[in-house]
């Protein structure tokens, strides 16, 4: 059996998703599948990764037209040429991933998965929409798109072009034979209910590696953080902290909320792009570890944390979640998109309800002041990552969904 991932990055620079991709890569061929990877950009030195063969200077000029219109995507004629890399030859299984951000035209998937057998994992809504990887409380997807109330979303359009988007892609679908993979159930019923239902919908969740994540000794991690031993520690990841999906502002007003002499007994330590906005903002004493990569030094800083803290308005998956439960650090998050498959009342951490910062302050309030409950959620994490999220489990099931196509 031979794979070819196909996405926007082989691992660096592209967020969850890519990084999602990496892991799925190794850990197929971990288990002994011929499994190579054609991305936007490369990031490592690997033999079995490369970068997609650009024209940029007739996409160039065809984008400076697209992109007037709304069409983000649509430039990017060398995704037709890609049946002529030995990768893509060479493979029976063509796994696309993020196909968006400016580097792989959908409108070629047709041509290219003619006699190829295909599968399309997503990370997020954007297969489906007229241009959002995210519709927050828009369902306008379900109906063709058009009058858009979110251009500015990522990926941001300059023209709302969202219902001829919608229809190209359901163009393209009507000529495509796909297998689609969701790694959450709320991205499962999100699937089944757009023009990608006509596909069989597969729910395989993302894989952590629980040997790189996994509860260290607390206050060692504290001592080598420089975080004052004896501190509540609140833990908040983005890649972006100002990416207003991941709800920084919300997490202001909740810090805001908590009682002062508590306060006074907290650490809050972030993780991504520094913003100066968040320390100012609440008076709790922060330590910033910037962007991380290693997976070493992010189970120290989940370890040290007492609680991670996760104020999303709209996610799938989210790896930091998966993370943090590898490393015994309950959560407390919304009750939004995928989250509650990782974030379970009682069980894993606490649930609030979608944007309202007095209940996540609650649930703060709530198993600080509980320790025994917060060791018993610290447990009940590590043993779900265990025996539910594993790397080998992940790779297992695409190892079977793969072989039963080709079986077809």
């Amino acid at each position: 059996m031979k794979v070819l991932q196909i996405n926007f990055s082989d691992y660096a620079e592209g967020g969850g998703g890519s990084i999602a991709h990496f892991r799925l890569l190794e850990s197929l061929r971990n288990l002994g599948i011929d499994c190579k990877s054609l991305s936007g950009i490369k990031t490592t030195d690997l033999s079995y990764t490369k970068s997609i063969d650009r024209q940029p200077r007739y996409e160039s000029a065809i984008r400076k037209f697209t992109y007037k219109l709304g069409l983000n995507d649509v430039h990017c004629i060398s995704s037709f040429n890609i049946d002529k890399d030995p990768f893509f030859i060479d493979a029976d299984i063509i796994n696309f991933h993020i196909i968006h951000s400016g580097f792989f035209s959908y409108l070629s998937i047709p041509y290219l998965i003619r006699k190829k057998t295909a599968v399309l994992t997503l990370h997020d809504m954007w297969s489906f929409t007229g241009h959002c990887a995210y519709s927050y409380d828009c369902s306008r997807w379900q109906i063709g798109c058009g009058q858009c109330p979110y251009p500015e979303t990522y990926p941001a359009i300059r023209r709302d072009s969202t219902r001829w988007e919608w229809k190209l892609k359901d163009w393209v679908y009507n000529r495509s034979d796909l297998t689609i993979v969701t790694p959450s159930r709320w991205l499962t019923s999100q699937a089944k209910a757009s023009m990608l239902g006509r596909f069989p919908v597969h729910h395989i969740p993302y894989g952590i590696d629980t040997d790189a994540y996994h509860p260290l000794d607390s206050e060692l991690c504290r001592a080598t953080l420089g975080i004052p031993l004896g501190k509540r520690v609140l833990m908040f990841s983005a890649e972006n902290l100002k990416d207003s999906r991941k709800g920084s502002d919300l997490l202001i007003q909740a810090l805001e909320h908590l009682p002062p002499a508590l306060k006074q007994d907290c650490v809050l330590l972030t993780l991504g792009k520094r913003t100066t906005q968040l320390e100012a903002a609440v008076d709790i004493p922060a330590i910033h570890l910037g962007y991380i990569s290693s997976d070493r030094l992010k189970a120290v800083a989940y370890s040290a944390a007492d609680l991670f803290l996760f104020p999303t308005r709209a996610d799938n998956l989210p790896l930091v979640l998966q993370e943090s439960m590898a490393c015994g650090t309950p959560i407390i998050s919304f009750d939004i998109g995928g989250v509650s498959d990782l974030v379970r009342p009682s069980i894993t951490g606490y649930l609030a309800r979608p944007e309202d910062t007095s209940d996540f302050c609650g649930g703060i309030i709530k198993l600080l002041s509980d320790d025994i409950q917060r060791q018993r959620l610290s447990r009940n994490c590590r043993r779900i990552a265990l025996e539910e999220y594993s790397l080998e489990l992940q790779a297992q099931r695409y190892q079977r969904l793969y072989q039963q196509l080709l079986n077809k």
